[in-house]
């Protein structure tokens, strides 16, 4: 435990932060997993959204953001 009070609200803070990161990133992985499993244009665009919302939010990185998007949207394409 820090002794700083400066450092005890850093530590308040990055728990508050991780509960929230931990919250759009799960919203995000469920997303896609919906979309996987019923490939339709609808739940594709939410998990685009969800993926976009990590994204910004510097939850996960752009290349990663892309590598989930290009998968969906290639398998999206291959059930056409």
């Amino acid at each position: 435990m820090p002794n700083i009070k400066s450092a005890k609200k850093r530590v308040k803070v990055s728990n508050s932060n991780h509960k929230s990161n931990i919250d759009v990133k799960g919203a995000m992985k469920t997303a896609v997993k919906k979309a996987l499993k019923d490939l339709n244009e609808e739940n594709v665009k939410i998990a685009n959204k969800r993926i976009d919302k990590a994204l910004n939010k510097g939850i996960i990185k752009d290349n990663k953001a892309s590598r989930i998007k290009s998968s969906l949207a290639k398998k999206i394409n291959e059930t056409k």
